[in-house]
Order: C-alpha cells, then structure tokens, then sequence
C-alpha cells in the first residue's frame, strides 16, 4: 500500500484528504496535532516516532528529521541502488507529503522558523518523478480526484505540485530573511540583494489597455490602505485608477489643512488647500486650477466629504473620489453617480522604495521624501521671501515632488 506523510499547521480539509486516502488504501503517517486530529475522526494512523524509532525532541524542534523519513521520500525507485537501500533498512517509501508551514509572516518570531517543515517539501518536491508534494489545501481537491480516479497521482500534476511547493519555500525564506535583516542595526537601504516577497491580493479585469492582464500585489511584510478601503459604489477599480488613486490619495495626505488634489495621468492638475478649513472650497480651487485636465480625473480629500462638495463635485466626469469618510447626505448626492467609484480609506503608510522595471532587472531608489525643515533651506537671493511665499514654496515643493521630471509647479495661495 502507498504511505502518505501529513503533517499540517492549517489543519483546513486535511480529515477529508486523510479520509479519502485511507478509503483507497493507503497508509497514513502523521504526527504531533495532525495526528491527534486524525485519530479523533477515526483514521488509523502510524505516529512518526513509532515509523523511526524516536520521540519528537527539543520542544518538537525534531520531529521527522530522521533518515526513515527523508529516505523515503528521496529514494529514486528508478535507481536500483536506491531501492536496496530501502530495503536493507526496511524503509517503505513515501508517495505523498502533505505539509504546510508555520504562519510566520503573521507573527515573526524564532520560533515559528520551521526547519522539518520546509525540509519535507523540498525533499518532496525534488523528488516530484515519484513523490506528490502538496502544500496549500485549495490543492486536495485534484489530488482527492486523481487518486480516486487512478489510484495514484499523475506525472503532470506531481510536477505543478513541486513547483507550487518550492515558490512556497522561496516565499516563505524571503519573508524571514526580511525579518532577520530588520533586526540588524545597520541601515542598508539598498541591499546588495532584494528581496521581494509578494501576494496577489487582486485580480483586475486587464492592465493598462484591455489586451494587458493586470493585478495588485501586496509586499508580504506591509500594510495597505487599499486592504481596507471601502468602495461604496460604481463600478470595479480599473489598473489605472488604481494608480492614480494612489497618487492622489498620497500627496493629499501630506497636507495637514483642508486640502483637494486632483489626478490625471498620474500627475497632479490641481491641487489646493482652503484658507477657510472648508472641503468644499479646497475642491473648488483645485478644479479650478485646469477644469480642463480634471475631466476624467481622480478626486481626493483628507477631510469627509461634505453636500456641498458632493454637490460642486457631481456635475464634473470624475473616475473617482476618495476620503477619510463621506457625510450621509453627501454619498446620497455620489452615488446616484452610478460609474462613480467612491472609496473611503485610511492614511497610507510612508513609501521607502521606488521600484521600476528595466530590461533583465529593476531600477530601485529610495522614495522622494520633501524636507520642510525650513531652518535649512538657504535663500541664494537678495530679496527674502514673504511669509506667504514661504508657504507657496514649501506647497509647491510638496507637489513638485510627486510630478514627472522636467515639469513646472506653479503655485500661488496655496494652490497649484
């Protein structure tokens, strides 16, 4: 009979998995909570430390690391040498391992380093010719089906479970190796290796144009404002509102006043803050700083949205506008808009890197950061700024900052 390994943190689907597998014959081994789990839904199941001889050690730090286990799952039973070792140490082999990791991305910590873990999958998925690996429980299904189908798992599907099994481990390695660098007092901004471990977190219905795919990832250690935005209404997020939006949202924030940016083509077209603390003056002003550019544009305010510029705004074709949060009355106006997107969102976290792709690589810099330190700019002219044009500056920087090369900010009463 065919022996499989299980050995699971997420414990989601795997009485199922065991369940179909012991139904078609095949023995199961297990250990620590898996094992348990096993048990009490009536499966017979051989412990790891009956199969090698000895008890989990070192608080479980040694389980299944153990020449039983990893013989089994390594052995090339195409290799006739591997096969007599097998038999001389009474060793069956392993057809399927089911692993998954301890989560340590949810909570880094030494402890939740796995070592046996990672060490099942890469000795399974390297012996993906004989071995089936599986590392996420959305895969047991197919296996469930094959197995009861052929009694076995296929070629084809061994070799896309290894492959799903070592992007877990890179990812999984990339996410500590951030961890442990973060612990080191050195400040190395720019790495001599980056290390990027991402999540799709959003498929988006194409890129750019509509014969480009796109979708929004998420950096493995980071937060997101996009992860708890609300939209209240229109219709899906497009690729480019995504980026616009972010654009907006970003700079808007930089302001401590009642302030309006507004976006096109990633690049800001009107940005103001009100001298009154009125959302609805900031909006007027921004707009009217190229009525022409903010059709079609993107809206954000860092106060809530308020009727009165619900009701300025509604007149003008707006992709969509986003805030800390929207007055009763003012989503009522927004949302008979029905192609309005309209997001509420919290601030977004500081930005330290500016990633763009070239051919074979990327190009990576640290994130422009505005000093409005004043007491170190120096005024090379013999005329001092005013007070006021001492705030226009410090406004246009902010702006100029956010816009692309070559381009000119002009700014007056803090509008721009």
């Amino acid at each position: 009979m065919p022996t499989a390994l299980l050995s699971v943190f997420d414990k989601t689907g795997i009485v199922e998995l065991a369940t179909a597998l012991s139904e078609a014959g095949w023995d199961l081994v297990s250990s620590g909570g898996t094992a348990k789990a096993l048990h009490e839904a009536g499966l017979v199941v051989t412990d790891v430390a009956d199969l090698t001889g000895y008890p989990a050690m070192l608080g479980h730090r040694v389980v299944t690391l153990h020449p039983t286990v990893h013989a089994g799952i390594l052995a090339d039973l195409d290799d006739a040498s591997h096969v007599a070792d097998l038999q001389t140490h009474n060793i069956a082999p392993i057809a399927l391992v089911v692993v998954n990791l301890y989560p340590f991305s949810d909570n880094p910590s030494i402890e939740l380093i796995d070592i046996g873990g990672p060490t099942l999958v890469r000795g399974a998925a390297k012996n993906h010719a004989h071995v089936a690996v599986v590392v996420r429980p959305s895969d047991y299904a197919r296996v469930i089906a094959e197995i009861q189908s052929t009694g076995a798992v296929s070629v084809d599907t061994r070799r896309d479970l290894a492959t799903i099994a070592f992007t877990e481990i890179a990812h999984y390695d990339i996410a500590i190796a951030r961890w442990m660098a973060a612990q080191v007092s050195v400040d190395e901004s720019l790495p001599e290796h980056l290390l990027i471990g991402t999540q799709r977190v959003q498929e988006l219905r194409y890129g750019e144009n509509p014969h480009q795919s796109g979708a929004r990832y998420r950096f493995d250690d980071a937060t997101s404002w996009w992860d708890t935005a609300v939209q209240h209404g229109g219709k899906e997020l497009s690729y480019l509102n995504l980026y616009d939006t972010e654009a907006a949202w970003r700079l808007v924030n930089q302001f401590a006043s009642a302030s309006c940016v507004i976006v096109k083509h990633a690049n800001p077209c009107g940005v103001a803050v009100s001298t009154q603390g009125s959302i609805a003056q900031a909006y007027s002003l921004a707009n009217a700083c190229d009525p022409v550019s903010a059709f079609g544009g993107i809206v954000a305010v860092n106060r809530a949205v308020t009727r009165e510029m619900a009701e300025a705004l509604a007149p003008v074709f707006t992709e969509v506008v986003v805030a800390p949060s929207f007055d009763a009355d003012a989503l009522e106006v927004l949302l008979a808009k029905k192609n309005l997107r309209v997001i509420s969102a919290s601030a977004p976290s500081a930005r330290h890197l500016d990633v763009r792709s070239i051919d074979g690589g990327l190009l990576v810099q640290n994130a422009d950061a505005v000093n409005l330190d004043r007491s170190t700019w120096k005024v090379v002219t013999k005329t001092q700024p005013t007070a006021a044009q001492w705030d226009d500056l410090a406004f246009a920087w902010q702006v100029c900052a956010v816009v692309s090369s070559n381009a000119i900010v002009f700014a007056k009463d803090q509008q721009a």
